[in-house]
């Protein structure tokens, strides 16, 4: 990865609803405009994002979503109203800033959470996309989030049925999501702690199968782990609030907008199934498969998202 740098310009920008979102820029101010659109929803943009461009070429420019990071008010609190908090809101608040910063056209580049938000966006407004680089690829589909809060059990048997049983009885046979999403909205705090801490301990484990990996100490925070818990259980109870399986049949809106897709083969959070589809709809779009990769960075995969920016920063 590039050498660690620090924004030469940040803010918070008001985006209505009582919500201000925070945003940096760095880098070259002259160079490729590119968006940072990081994964959860929650997790929060990071300094890592910024290592993954050349200074010289881009203008980095990452963002906090809703709820999370350095926005404001912060989803770990359990008071936060997240009724204001959808895809719909968070695809206005990236337009927002693509004109306060004075932005015609950018490249996007997500992860996970961030590849669905990042294709949404794209679809919407193709006229403002360059480029798409995306790695641990998800469409955000009902049959994905039943994979990732149920079927994942035939992988990791133990652990699920802890996850399973961190909800009453009655729903455990039904939405997992939405069970959890009640007991993180509690008003007992030690039910909604419980919940957080069973939710993430899940979200740990089933993110990868590749060798080496090791559980997230970002979790040991408690604003950060309630904050996290209550928009991964928002958002999945409700379908990523967007139509079922809208990212892969839309993705001929795409079309002229080169794209690549870096995949673990043994990303379980994302299989590789779901990349490969997009780029049979999407064909200016390349698959690079990573045979030990998993979901995120890592294992080859970071030095394949590095090489595909640096290939869209000499075009």
């Amino acid at each position: 990865m590039y050498p660690p740098i620090e924004p030469y310009a940040h803010g918070m920008l008001d985006v209505g609803d009582g919500q201000h979102v925070y945003w940096e820029t760095c880098g070259n101010p002259d160079g490729r405009p590119a968006l940072v659109v990081h994964g959860g929803p929650g997790s929060g943009a990071t300094p890592a994002w910024r290592r993954m461009f050349d200074p010289a070429a881009y203008r980095i420019v990452l963002f906090d979503q809703r709820g999370c990071g350095r926005s404001t008010p912060h989803a770990g609190d359990p008071a936060v109203d997240l009724s204001v908090n959808t895809t719909g809101h968070l695809l206005a608040d990236i337009e927002r800033l693509r004109v306060h910063l004075g932005i015609d056209r950018w490249l996007l580049h997500g992860a996970s959470w961030g590849s669905s938000l990042a294709l949404a966006y794209a679809q919407r407004h193709p006229e403002r996309v360059t480029a798409l680089v995306l790695f641990s690829v998800v469409a955000n589909t009902r049959r994905e989030i039943e994979w990732v809060t149920r079927d994942m059990g035939r992988i990791f048997p133990q652990e699920w049925a802890r996850f399973r049983d961190g909800v009453p009885e009655a729903d455990r046979d039904g939405d997992l999501s939405a069970a959890y999403a009640r007991l993180l909205a509690d008003p007992d705090p030690e039910v909604r702690d419980r919940a957080a801490r069973h939710w993430c301990a899940w979200e740990d484990v089933h993110v990868s199968l590749a060798g080496g990996y090791r559980p997230s100490p970002r979790y040991a925070d408690p604003v950060f782990r309630m904050g996290f818990a209550r928009l991964v259980t928002h958002y999945f109870s409700n379908g990523g609030f967007m139509p079922d399986g809208s990212l892969l049949r839309d993705a001929g809106k795409l079309a002229g907008i080169p794209g690549v897709l870096v995949q673990g083969r043994l990303d379980v959070s994302g299989p590789p199934d779901i990349a490969w589809q997009l780029t049979r709809a999407w064909p200016d779009a390349r698959l690079e498969i990573v045979e030990t990769g998993g979901h995120g960075t890592g294992h080859g995969m970071t030095e394949k998202v590095l090489a595909a920016l640096d290939e869209f920063a000499r075009a």
